[in-house]
């Protein structure tokens, strides 16, 4: 058997919309990968200054940290850290539903109200922080 006969026969399983598109079974994981590891470097890179942000409101009352959150960059940063930490948080955890979850049905349930979580979390935690910085 040639190459040629090896990758006619495996073309050949393959639907004619697939074979067009030229895509896996996945239709989209390579994007899903990359923007995975795009969030865990912004993490990475934003960490330290997160950190130090935490560390210097150890023991402050409400006023002291509004008055750390309340500079523009240090909000800035944290917007930051929470929407790449909610991002990674939904695409790690669509990837599990696909992977595991075998029901269509249930899969696309799972995957909606993933959707709406992270989406609530991400909110959730920015109307905190701009509440917060705001000092009301």
């Amino acid at each position: 058997m040639s190459a040629d006969d090896t990758t006619k026969s495996a073309a050949s399983m393959r639907t004619p919309l697939g074979r067009v598109r030229g895509r896996g079974a996945a239709h989209g994981g390579t994007s899903d990968f990359f923007r995975q590891r795009l969030t865990a470097v912004a993490m990475v890179v934003l960490f330290v200054p997160v950190i130090i942000v935490i560390l210097s409101m150890l023991g402050r009352n409400q006023a002291g940290a509004a008055a750390i959150l309340g500079s523009p960059l240090v909000a800035i940063i944290m917007i930051l850290f929470i929407i790449a930490a909610v991002w990674h948080m939904k695409i790690g955890m669509q990837v599990v539903l696909e992977d595991y979850v075998s029901s269509e049905k249930i899969k696309l349930a799972a995957i909606i109200a993933n959707n709406f979580f992270s989406a609530a979390v991400g909110l959730a935690s920015i109307y905190a922080l701009i509440k917060l910085s705001s000092g009301v």
